[in-house]
């Protein structure tokens, strides 16, 4: 299993508590900033983190949530919808830190789940070379959130009761402004089917739930696009 490093990203008001997982063998590598969901930095959101650096990708999952305190989860969920804010500085950040090491190659990418899906739709405009969001958790204003975005590879299920519809939304968002795009939608799942929850049995009844086969495929998917759009 890929070790997992605590590091600190430098950004205006402190130092930002991150880990980095990192690729066995010798790079440089492409880096991947992967943003946690809701439930913040947890050992569920350090599987998918892992996930990255098994197949090539120096990966980087800063804590949004470091500040500590209700005020700050609350300031970092809006930050999604208002596309701004100390959540995206601090994705920035990240970013930043990762192009520069030695080990990466300069390609950055972003991938996130839930909330941090929303994240990787917001920041797709904002400089990384690929975005790759796992059901985002974000009013569906595409149009607005797609303009000047790098390539989007988007992954939704059908039962998610927050995206209802969304995936078709954002393909043709997409298509109309011309952004290559891979965007599926999968039957039979909802809402968190990459992220391994507590209480399955109970999140399942709500449209949630972890999805083993589906998570393979859409990681396939991932894989293959960045593989395309940020090398390897």
């Amino acid at each position: 299993m890929t070790d997992v490093q605590r590091i600190s990203i430098p950004v205006a008001d402190t130092a930002l508590p991150a880990e980095l997982a990192v690729p066995d063998g010798a790079g440089p590598w492409p880096g991947v900033v992967v943003v946690h969901d809701a439930f913040g930095l947890t050992d569920d959101n350090r599987v998918n983190l892992r996930r990255f650096a098994d197949n090539g990708y120096l990966g980087l999952m800063p804590d949004l949530f470091a500040r500590g305190g209700v005020r700050c989860v609350v300031r970092t969920i809006m930050a999604v919808q208002r596309r701004r804010g100390v959540a995206v500085d601090d994705l920035l950040a990240a970013r930043d830190l990762l192009a520069a090491r030695p080990d990466c190659t300069g390609a950055v990418g972003i991938a996130g789940f839930c909330m941090g899906g929303g994240f990787a739709l917001v920041m797709a405009s904002k400089g990384f070379g690929a975005s790759a969001p796992f059901y985002p958790s974000m009013a569906p204003f595409y149009d607005s959130v797609v303009q000047g975005a790098c390539p989007v590879v988007a992954s939704f299920g059908r039962r998610d009761p927050i995206n209802p519809g969304n995936g078709a939304r954002l393909e043709r968002a997409l298509n109309r402004h011309h952004i290559p795009n891979d965007v599926k939608t999968y039957a039979g799942v909802g809402h968190s089917f990459a992220n391994d929850l507590p209480g399955q049995a109970v999140v399942r009844i709500a449209g949630f739930g972890y999805d083993e086969g589906v998570t393979e495929d859409a990681y396939r998917r991932v894989f293959a696009f960045f593989g395309e759009h940020l090398g390897s």
